[in-house]
């Protein structure tokens, strides 16, 4: 299959120290754990390595320091078909993340210390603005630097490519922001923090989305967890089912799967609904499987998943 226009996605690696146990300790307390394990990580390397497995022609763009975690973060892009437009960054480390991980649900409470992708600032976009205009599709998410995120945006707006804009980790937006994108892809805690609209249900969903349309985006897509998402515009509110992949192993990178294969899709010109049934499958297969990058699945994988209907 074709590789469709570029996505650019802009974002943050970092080294993700996942440790998985029966609960988490509690604060001066200490606990055995059942298991250890060191990867790659951070939400953009995350959905650059989704659509790259997915055969998206993609570049992700980021801060690095110069050590052993940059190597990493290299390698694994390298072997997903990533390419990239590091600033390398001797002055910082590359960033690391501490992941807990319920044995029992799969559940994940995660704690991100970017380093040097903190730096990536306006002019680091303005450096690489023939990059992002050369992009069908544009990602970006919230933990880099919000001024630079949103320089990129308006970058990506001005030039006519599509924009996605991940709003993880939650966190207060300029309201300017919300005009600059085709697309905004919330979860439930994040569309609360958003809108104030606690999402417990998919009509609550909808209530979130109006709120945020009213606020200027094109198009919002929520996503539900074990309920799927919903694609809501000014024309049409749709939910879309899970697609189930099998029984869930691991939860945490299934957001990133989730906006690396919408990415992928809409680059190719698949039309925004059937975009959402493919990306809700990128996620299915991603929750079958340990770790974030290494459970990102080829497109083969997830085209036969549909096919099985």
């Amino acid at each position: 299959m074709a590789s469709g226009k570029p996505v650019v996605i802009l974002g943050v690696f970092v080294a993700d120290t996942a440790y998985r146990a029966n609960r988490q300790p509690r604060m001066g307390e200490t606990i055995l754990g059942n298991s250890f394990k060191l990867g790659p990580g951070g939400k953009g390397s995350n959905q650059a390595v989704a659509a790259g497995k997915l055969g998206a022609d993609i570049t992700f763009l980021t801060r690095l320091g110069v050590d052993a975690f940059a190597d990493m973060a290299k390698a694994t892009w390298a072997e997903a078909g990533v390419k990239s437009a590091v600033i390398d960054t001797p002055q910082s480390y590359t960033g690391a993340a501490y992941i807990f991980i319920e044995e029992t649900t799969g559940n994940n409470a995660i704690i991100v210390s970017p380093g040097a992708a903190m730096l990536i600032s306006s002019e680091d976009i303005e450096a690489n603005a023939g990059l992002i205009r050369g992009a069908g599709v544009f990602v970006t998410q919230l933990e880099q630097p919000i001024d630079a995120a949103l320089r990129a945006l308006e970058i990506a707006r001005g030039a006519g490519v599509t924009t996605i804009l991940n709003p993880a980790p939650a966190a207060k937006l300029p309201d300017r922001i919300y005009t600059l994108c085709d697309y905004v892809t919330p979860n439930e805690t994040e569309a609360e923090e958003l809108t104030g609209i606690k999402v417990s249900s998919i009509d609550d969903a909808r209530r979130a989305a109006d709120s945020l349309l009213k606020k200027g985006v094109g198009s919002v897509i929520i996503t539900l967890g074990e309920k799927g998402a919903l694609l809501h515009t000014a024309a049409r509110s749709e939910h879309v089912p899970v697609v189930n992949a099998g029984a869930v192993v691991e939860t945490t990178g299934a957001g990133d799967a989730f906006n690396g294969g919408l990415a992928a899709a809409l680059a190719k010109g698949v039309e925004p609904l059937q975009a959402v049934r493919f990306a809700c499958a990128v996620a299915g297969i991603s929750v079958t499987r340990p770790g974030t990058a290494p459970s990102m699945p080829t497109l083969h994988e997830v085209e036969a998943l549909l096919a099985e209907g």
